[in-house]
């Protein structure tokens, strides 16, 4: 590659005429051969590893297949019908009327799935430089969802459903500036939900 550009401003030396247009077509081929040389040096670096953000899935909805989407649902319908069987059943408290009920869940039901364990031992024997030997051994474990077939599909098998835990009661009720009838609504609701008693709020309603 030298010689050859050295040939050429040697010639270019050797003459007083002005350059001619091969000349510079000659340059410009020795310039798109100086690219591509340095394109082929860059492709034998390693390549750099590219992270990318995925959303975040529970080990439960991944066994499950269920999305988080309906997870949120599922949670939804849980705070409403605890909700609803509460209200109707404050406003059955005497001197309790008109009672509104909100509850906040820690978060969806926590499903548990039958697994199998899978264990192995390996054992290695190795010689030090004494001349001794030594027998090193290796436990490994391993679970797997046990997998039921229904239909033309497989799913986990559910062991058991632990209902979330509840945050948090919010209630609004007529009567409830009343000490005693406030109290009755806080011991109902901690003995039905298992909530400790400063984890219920309970306020007067207008």
């Amino acid at each position: 590659m030298k010689r050859l550009i050295d040939k050429i401003f040697s010639a270019e030396s050797g003459q007083k005429k002005p350059l001619r247009p091969k000349y510079f077509i000659i340059l410009g081929l020795v310039g798109v051969l100086l690219l591509l040389i340095s394109n082929l040096f860059q492709k034998d670096d390693p390549e750099e590893t590219e992270f990318h953000y995925e959303p975040e899935i529970t080990e439960q909805q991944a066994e499950s297949g269920e999305t988080s989407s309906e997870a949120v649902a599922d949670m939804e319908q849980l705070a409403n019908g605890y909700q609803q069987d509460l209200e109707t059943m404050l406003n059955k408290i005497q001197g309790v009327s008109e009672a509104e009920v909100m509850v906040n869940l820690d978060s969806s039901d926590v499903k548990v799935y039958e697994r199998n364990l899978i264990s192995g031992t390996q054992t290695t024997n190795e010689e030090d430089q004494s001349g001794g030997t030594r027998q090193v051994e290796d436990h490994t474990e391993d679970t797997q969802v046990v997998l039921v077939r229904q239909g033309d599909t497989e799913k986990p098998l559910l062991v058991q459903t632990k209902r979330p835990e509840v945050r948090g009661v919010f209630v609004v009720a007529k009567g409830a500036e009343q000490p005693s009838v406030k109290s009755w609504i806080i011991e109902a609701i901690s003995s039905v939900l298992d909530v400790p008693s400063h984890r219920i709020s309970v306020m007067p309603k207008d």
